[in-house]
């Protein structure tokens, strides 16, 4: 009987040390943020003369936002919510990922991971070295133009990463 009274004892003991070191706060990206990294995004691609859709995840590569220009494809918008996914799920942009898996036989089955899409255009989102979200862009005659719209509107909320 002593034995179970100890076991229960320390079970009640450590229960609460468990649970505390379970409590985690993370950085994430806000909706108003996410707008206008979106909205900043797409005007950077319209001002070369491309029709995209540009997409923004939070840090769990779920949708915050999504803003299609008026001539943009249909296929753009699941594009640049892969592409999105993708660089918030590995936290790097996706050009490097393509690239890494050109190089690398065993890397090329990261396309078959559901979601992941190994083009062009997917960014993270960073606040300091964390990564918050990710934005994806879909529509422009390349994966590296793609890329350069969503850094383009990276740059504009800069300031609000911090």
């Amino acid at each position: 009987m002593s034995k179970i009274r100890l076991a229960a004892v320390a079970a009640l003991v450590l229960v609460p040390a468990a649970a505390s070191a379970q409590i985690l706060q993370e950085k994430n990206i806000s909706l108003g943020v996410a707008q206008e990294l979106a909205q900043a995004t797409v005007e950077a691609c319209a001002a070369k003369n491309f029709n995209v859709t540009a997409t923004v995840v939070d840090r769990a590569g779920l949708v915050r936002a999504v803003l299609r220009a008026d001539r943009a494809s249909p296929h753009t918008v699941e594009a640049s919510r892969a592409k999105a996914y993708t660089a918030a799920s590995a936290r790097t942009n996706t050009t490097t990922i393509m690239e890494n898996a050109d190089k690398n036989p065993g890397a090329r089955h990261l396309a078959a991971i559901e979601g992941f899409l190994l083009l062009g255009g997917g960014v993270p989102v960073k606040a300091g070295d964390e990564v918050i979200g990710a934005v994806g862009v879909g529509g422009a005659p390349g994966g590296h133009l793609d890329e350069e719209c969503a850094n383009a509107g990276l740059a504009k909320v800069q300031a609000k990463l911090k």
